[in-house]
């Protein structure tokens, strides 16, 4: 199943061009999901979430609905993947109360952190096997074959994104893909070829910004799958 969608729904800015101007906010979420099949979820990166905050978001949206949970900012960006076992323990036992819902998990690094293959090895053995991970690196140093190696090993993807600034190597490295399409602007050719890419079992997401090309981008990728 290929699944598009953005980072984040819940944006005022949103009114009166993905959004209508009189929709309650509470109703945002099930509008946006009779749109989409997934949305790759940020509250999760500032705060740890509830699973009441989960179970009802789950309510809200069709049974086939994925959410991506960005994991807590406390294990990628102040840990650093160091010893924070129980946290992601924490993390994950909250994560399961979405049940079919659940999405993979976004480990987003900081910029600043650089390749450590023993940092990641031993991170990615002390994951749950049962649930997807994608890891997103945003220094260089990380895309070598040392470091899609031990994805390759642990069942992870590496996320492929693709900013103003960055662009991560186009390599498979688990059994789905992940993608998160950052640029400020997409053709159709662009959009063309990047579909040309997407396999059968992927997740496919469009930044946030203020003019709703996210939204835009999105509804134009779904019919060239």
């Amino acid at each position: 199943m290929r699944y598009v969608g953005t980072s984040g729904y819940n944006y005022e800015a949103w009114r009166g061009s993905f959004y209508p101007e009189k929709l309650p906010s509470k109703g945002m979420l099930a509008y946006y999901a009779d749109r989409f099949g997934a949305v790759e979820i940020n509250y999760s990166f500032y705060r740890k979430p509830t699973e009441k905050i989960l179970q009802n978001w789950a309510t809200q949206v069709p049974p086939g609905f994925q959410f991506v949970l960005k994991v807590w900012q406390r294990i990628t960006h102040q840990k650093r993947l160091k010893d924070c076992a129980d946290l992601v323990a924490q993390f994950t036992e909250v994560a399961r109360s979405l049940g079919p819902q659940l999405g993979p998990l976004l480990y987003q690094l900081p910029p600043n952190l650089k390749f450590d293959a023993g940092l990641l090895r031993e991170f990615l053995a002390g994951l749950p096997r049962d649930l997807r991970a994608a890891f997103e690196f945003r220094h260089e140093s990380w895309f070598a074959e040392q470091t899609y190696s031990a994805l390759r090993d642990f069942g992870a993807a590496l996320c492929i994104a693709e900013s103003d600034d960055l662009e991560t190597p186009k390599v498979f490295t688990a059994p789905f893909a992940y993608f998160r399409l950052r640029r400020l602007d997409y053709d159709e050719a662009a959009l063309r070829k990047w579909a040309a890419l997407v396999p059968p079992d992927a997740y496919v997401f469009f930044k946030h910004e203020d003019e709703a090309r996210g939204p835009a981008f999105a509804n134009q990728f779904l019919p060239l799958l």
